[in-house]
């Protein structure tokens, strides 16, 4: 079953430690279990254009959509046999002691 982890960076949560982020090492991981699809990180929230189309008129948005402290930083797709392995991939990332990661089910269209 596929997961998308959502990165979040939490201004609240513990200071960064550059030489504690393992990341190359979590990807490495993943990677070598054959569960990794995708991911990467992204552009901070100020790059961010938010597209809604109302009354048939396109309004564009600076940033994101709702004024947060929170924000996605980044995303990684993953490939597991079930929820507790997507959360015990999601608690190992850096991000989970350095910000958060949300774990969410892929809901897949029918047909």
């Amino acid at each position: 079953m596929e997961y998308l982890l959502l990165i979040i960076n939490d201004p609240e949560a513990p200071t960064y430690i550059p030489e504690e982020d393992n990341i190359e090492e979590w990807s490495a991981d993943i990677e070598r279990r054959g569960i990794a699809r995708t991911g990467n990180r992204l552009r901070p929230p100020s790059d961010a254009t938010t597209v809604t189309v109302r009354d048939g008129a396109t309004i564009l948005t600076d940033g994101p959509f709702a004024e947060t402290k929170e924000w996605v930083a980044g995303f990684d797709l993953i490939d597991v046999e079930n929820l507790d392995e997507a959360l015990e991939i999601a608690a190992a990332h850096p991000m989970a002691r350095f910000g958060r990661v949300e774990v969410r089910p892929i809901w897949p269209f029918e047909g």
